[in-house]
């Protein structure tokens, strides 16, 4: 997690002051953010932001007003049929044929992208594997649920090996065994390297995925970063919350000077702190409590969320 795309020697996707308007309305409005390779980046956003707009846009599919896009370097729109092969596209909409087999989808799928055996027989073993597929390779996918529709779907965005993938929403109206099967998917491709563009108005998902995000609203890019970097923008702080018998007025007294913490509340046996990292305060900060003989019963550590960042940032909850 964490990656500095401007480490990178070229980000896999960069673009830049994207705008769209479909008549009066103006869907995407300076758009701009750039993910690099084994980078998996969110957009966060309600329903309505603009994100399946600006993915569109970055694959290729939907022509901008104005802004640029660039592909491992190179400019790239709706006209540039070769490059759209570095992207693996997943939208929304389930694209699988229910009369055929898993594989019979994806080698129907892989033919059309130029795979011949017995490469394609290799892509299509390969694929099944990293969605979870193998044991039900050869059923019809009109005898699939929701989520291993979902599951497939992604398959067929994997199948020409694609240094971009750009999944679109793609755990809407699944269960949760297979929203978790979807997740374990996309974090295993990340790891693998693969620069990864993903939508989803769910902050749970965000948090558990992306390395960084960026988070939009009415076709804006509000801010982006990781979650650390966002929760900061906004001022929030950590919370420690420590149960603990005996502690002395000496050890309340040093917690208020170590570094990194802002605030400190008592109340009988409970201690509340407010600090800028949890994780990198909570060591000296137990140790301060018991130096002087308490016995700590009970640690709670509250970290603040992207919805509460999405909250001060536009005034509503996320899924509004």
């Amino acid at each position: 997690m964490g990656i500095d795309i401007f480490h990178a020697m070229t980000p896999t996707l960069l673009c830049s002051g994207l705008r769209k308007s479909f008549g009066d309305r103006l869907a995407v409005d300076g758009v701009g953010f750039a993910i690099a390779r084994g980078e998996t980046y969110g957009l966060l956003g309600p329903n309505g932001a603009g994100k399946t707009t600006t993915i569109s846009i970055v694959c290729g599919l939907l022509a901008r007003d104005a802004g640029e896009v660039e592909l491992e370097g190179r400019q790239f729109d709706v006209s540039n049929i070769e490059e759209k092969s570095a992207i693996g596209y997943v939208p929304q909409e389930i694209a699988v044929y229910p009369d055929l087999s898993a594989r019979e989808n994806l080698q129907f799928f892989g033919r059309l992208y130029g795979l011949q055996d017995p490469e394609l027989g290799e892509r299509v073993d390969d694929v099944l594997e990293t969605v979870g597929l193998s044991d039900r390779a050869e059923d019809r996918t009109s005898e699939y649920s929701g989520g291993m529709k979902r599951r497939l779907n992604i398959g067929l965005g994997l199948l020409h090996r694609p240094r971009l993938l750009v999944l679109d929403e793609p755990t809407v109206g699944v269960d949760p065994q297979s929203r978790n099967a979807i997740l374990d998917s996309v974090e295993r491709l990340g790891a693998g390297g693969l620069a990864v563009l993903y939508t989803t108005h769910y902050m749970e998902e965000a948090e558990r995925l992306c390395d960084r995000v960026g988070i939009l609203d009415e076709g804006r890019l509000l801010a982006e970063g990781t979650r650390r970097e966002l929760v900061s923008s906004i001022g929030e702080h950590d919370r420690v919350r420590i149960v603990a018998q005996g502690a002395s007025e000496e050890a309340l007294a040093a917690l208020r000077t170590l570094p990194g913490v802002a605030e400190v509340a008592v109340d009988n046996q409970q201690v509340d702190l407010l600090v800028d990292d949890a994780r990198a305060s909570l060591g000296p900060i137990v140790q301060t409590v018991t130096k002087g003989g308490a016995a700590v019963s009970s640690v709670e550590v509250r970290e603040p969320d992207l919805e509460g960042v999405f909250l001060s940032l536009t005034g509503k909850a996320l899924r509004d």
